[in-house]
Protein backbone atom coordinates (compact mmCIF):
# COMPACT_ATOMS: atom_id res chain seq x y z
CA UNK A 1 0.00 0.00 0.00
CA UNK A 2 2.57 2.59 0.63
CA UNK A 3 4.39 1.86 -2.64
CA UNK A 4 1.13 2.84 -4.45
CA UNK A 5 1.01 6.22 -2.41
CA UNK A 6 4.40 6.70 -3.47
CA UNK A 7 3.84 6.19 -6.90
CA UNK A 8 0.46 8.78 -6.72
CA UNK A 9 2.64 11.22 -4.94
CA UNK A 10 5.32 11.09 -7.64
CA UNK A 11 3.02 10.98 -10.14
CA UNK A 12 1.41 14.14 -8.89
CA UNK A 13 5.04 15.93 -8.60
CA UNK A 14 5.84 14.64 -12.29
CA UNK A 15 2.39 15.93 -13.53
CA UNK A 16 2.70 19.75 -11.13
CA UNK A 17 6.49 20.34 -12.63
CA UNK A 18 5.60 19.35 -16.24
CA UNK A 19 2.66 21.70 -15.62
CA UNK A 20 4.62 24.54 -14.46
CA UNK A 21 6.93 24.26 -17.29
CA UNK A 22 4.60 24.61 -20.09
CA UNK A 23 2.53 27.10 -18.47
CA UNK A 24 6.24 29.44 -18.38
CA UNK A 25 6.88 28.40 -21.77
CA UNK A 26 3.26 29.75 -23.00
CA UNK A 27 3.97 32.76 -20.99
CA UNK A 28 7.22 33.82 -22.41
CA UNK A 29 5.48 33.25 -26.19
CA UNK A 30 2.34 35.21 -25.16
CA UNK A 31 4.57 38.24 -23.71
CA UNK A 32 6.69 39.57 -26.19
CA UNK A 33 10.41 40.54 -24.74
CA UNK A 34 11.14 43.88 -24.31
CA UNK A 35 13.33 45.50 -26.66
CA UNK A 36 15.42 48.43 -26.89
CA UNK A 37 14.36 51.43 -28.91
CA UNK A 38 16.49 51.66 -31.92
CA UNK A 39 18.70 54.84 -32.27
CA UNK A 40 18.75 57.46 -35.55
CA UNK A 41 21.44 59.59 -36.62
CA UNK A 42 19.84 62.85 -38.24
CA UNK A 43 22.46 64.86 -40.52
CA UNK A 44 20.84 68.03 -41.83
CA UNK A 45 24.03 69.26 -43.77
CA UNK A 46 24.59 72.83 -45.79
CA UNK A 47 26.71 71.36 -48.76
CA UNK A 48 29.13 74.47 -49.97
CA UNK A 49 30.99 71.86 -52.87
CA UNK A 50 27.91 69.10 -54.19
CA UNK A 51 30.99 67.64 -56.26
CA UNK A 52 32.93 67.23 -53.53
CA UNK A 53 30.52 65.93 -50.79
CA UNK A 54 29.07 63.34 -53.42
CA UNK A 55 32.30 61.69 -54.60
CA UNK A 56 33.96 61.64 -51.72
CA UNK A 57 32.55 62.30 -48.40
CA UNK A 58 29.29 60.68 -48.99
CA UNK A 59 31.04 57.08 -49.99
CA UNK A 60 33.60 57.45 -47.55
CA UNK A 61 30.08 57.98 -44.50
CA UNK A 62 27.80 55.62 -46.14
CA UNK A 63 30.92 52.88 -45.72
CA UNK A 64 31.28 53.71 -41.94
CA UNK A 65 27.25 53.40 -41.68
CA UNK A 66 27.20 50.09 -42.79
CA UNK A 67 29.98 48.63 -41.67
CA UNK A 68 28.69 49.77 -38.10
CA UNK A 69 25.38 47.28 -38.82
CA UNK A 70 23.61 51.03 -39.56
CA UNK A 71 21.29 50.96 -42.60
CA UNK A 72 20.75 54.99 -44.52
CA UNK A 73 16.94 55.51 -44.61
CA UNK A 74 16.93 58.31 -46.06
CA UNK A 75 19.92 59.94 -48.47
CA UNK A 76 19.35 64.13 -49.42
CA UNK A 77 16.05 63.07 -51.34
CA UNK A 78 13.55 66.36 -51.88
CA UNK A 79 12.80 68.29 -48.91
CA UNK A 80 9.77 69.90 -48.34
CA UNK A 81 9.77 72.45 -45.40
CA UNK A 82 6.94 73.31 -43.17
CA UNK A 83 8.67 75.14 -40.56
CA UNK A 84 11.41 77.16 -41.00
CA UNK A 85 13.68 76.93 -43.61
CA UNK A 86 14.59 73.52 -45.76
CA UNK A 87 17.78 72.26 -45.51
CA UNK A 88 19.03 70.89 -48.80
CA UNK A 89 20.54 67.71 -47.50
CA UNK A 90 19.26 65.63 -44.84
CA UNK A 91 20.21 61.94 -44.28
CA UNK A 92 18.50 59.40 -41.63
CA UNK A 93 20.02 56.37 -40.77
CA UNK A 94 18.95 54.14 -38.38
CA UNK A 95 21.26 51.87 -35.41
CA UNK A 96 20.12 49.00 -33.68
CA UNK A 97 20.58 50.79 -30.31
CA UNK A 98 21.53 54.16 -29.15
CA UNK A 99 25.39 52.57 -28.09
CA UNK A 100 25.89 51.14 -31.57
CA UNK A 101 25.32 54.36 -33.42
CA UNK A 102 27.16 56.03 -30.53
CA UNK A 103 30.13 53.71 -30.93
CA UNK A 104 29.70 54.08 -34.60
CA UNK A 105 29.78 57.92 -34.07
CA UNK A 106 33.17 57.77 -32.41
CA UNK A 107 34.88 55.44 -34.52
CA UNK A 108 37.83 56.15 -35.86
CA UNK A 109 36.55 55.55 -39.66
CA UNK A 110 33.60 57.72 -38.67
CA UNK A 111 35.72 60.31 -37.36
CA UNK A 112 37.74 60.39 -40.60
CA UNK A 113 35.05 60.98 -42.74
CA UNK A 114 33.45 63.74 -40.63
CA UNK A 115 36.32 65.23 -41.46
CA UNK A 116 36.62 64.86 -45.15
CA UNK A 117 33.03 66.09 -45.02
CA UNK A 118 34.00 68.92 -43.16
CA UNK A 119 35.72 70.14 -46.64
CA UNK A 120 32.43 69.98 -48.49
CA UNK A 121 29.53 70.72 -46.23
CA UNK A 122 28.75 72.57 -42.77
CA UNK A 123 27.73 68.92 -40.69
CA UNK A 124 24.39 69.17 -38.43
CA UNK A 125 24.27 65.46 -36.94
CA UNK A 126 22.46 64.11 -34.08
CA UNK A 127 21.57 60.77 -32.41
CA UNK A 128 17.79 60.19 -31.51
CA UNK A 129 16.61 57.22 -29.69
CA UNK A 130 13.69 56.34 -31.19
CA UNK A 131 10.28 55.37 -29.33
CA UNK A 132 10.05 52.53 -27.91
CA UNK A 133 7.35 49.90 -29.12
Amino acid sequence: MTGRIWMKTKSKVALSALTGVALGVASTELVPAETKPVAYVIAGNLVNNESGYANEFAPAIAKSIWAAGGKLLVIGGKTIPIHGKAIPRIVVSQFESLEKAEAWANASGTKAAFALGEKYAILNDFIVEGAAE
